[in-house]
């Protein structure tokens, strides 16, 4: 890469929402040299299309990490600063130092090593953080449906840990797993009436 050129990774989650298993950050920094066709957000592609385009962007890119806040840390802390932590782990294990960070959202994390900017659906306006979701959305999928084998009667591999009709009624029957977030509302409720 060209010394000329500014070094920018983005970031982006997946994960914040589900009731189950950890947040994951993905960062990216792009290589301008090998460009990749077809990024957006990552709710926006089908997930085969996000399968296809996580290679590519691993094999592409100048620098990528994917990182994990677990349950315990989303219980610890709460899924904001759980997220943030994610983030923080995804740009120190990218190997390079990056000049500009954009992250999506409306918030930053503290303590990042150089200058950034949250944009709201940045996902769908910059191709590095598009690459940032893709990873991380394939990343976690990919652990969730792993779960779904260690712990069939939630149905992971389905909803994702996501709070659907059927996994509440898992939850109602089953109680959580140890990769259920406690502090969350539906979980709690299950953990009481168990």
């Amino acid at each position: 890469m060209s010394g000329s050129l500014l070094l920018v990774a983005g970031v982006d989650e997946a994960g914040r929402g589900p009731w189950a298993g950890p947040v994951t950050a993905g960062a990216v920094i792009l290589d301008p040299a090998r460009p990749i066709e077809g990024l957006t957000d990552s709710k926006k592609l089908t997930e085969k299309r996000r399968e296809a385009l996580a290679p590519i962007i691993r094999e592409r890119a100048a620098a990528w990490c994917v990182a994990h806040a677990s349950p315990e840390e989303i219980d610890r802390l709460n899924i904001r600063e759980a997220t943030f932590l994610a983030m923080v782990r995804a740009i120190e294990g990218l190997g390079l130092t990056p000049e500009e960070i954009l992250i999506d959202g409306n918030a930053l994390p503290k303590g990042l090593p150089c200058p950034a900017t949250a944009i709201v659906k940045g996902d769908l306006t910059e191709p590095a953080i598009s690459a940032a979701s893709i990873l991380a959305k394939t990343t976690r999928d990919a652990l969730m449906r792993e779960m779904d084998t260690a712990f069939p009667a939630y149905g992971f591999a389905g909803h994702k840990g996501y709070g659907t009709a059927a996994h509440a009624a898992a939850l109602t029957l089953h109680g959580p797993c140890p990769h259920h977030r406690m502090s969350f509302a539906p979980v709690k409720r299950a953990l009481q009436n168990a």
